[in-house]
């Protein structure tokens, strides 16, 4: 979904986007994803990934629909996980 903004802040949002996506962490991030889709493709054919995602949890492609909502079981259960929601 694009963004509605002005041509000042869309210049400004490529520029921040740019500087995030060339880190050496989204590097490694970019290089590690390629390799594992490359692997799943050369085993099980070139459409294969087609409307899948990695689930980094389970290790392994899912469709989208299966990759959202913390497996059916939503959201709200999965981010009582993080530090901030821990009294």
């Amino acid at each position: 979904m694009a963004y509605k903004l002005s041509a000042k802040a869309k210049a400004a949002k490529k520029k921040r986007d740019l500087k995030s996506a060339k880190t050496e962490v989204r590097k490694n991030k970019k290089a590690d994803n390629q390799v594992k889709r490359r692997k799943y493709k050369k085993i099980n054919g070139k459409n294969s990934l087609k409307n899948k995602d990695y689930d980094h949890k389970d290790k392994k492609f899912k469709s989208v629909k299966a990759n959202r909502g913390n497996d059916g079981k939503g959201t709200k259960k999965e981010s009582k996980k993080t530090k901030r929601n821990k009294k």
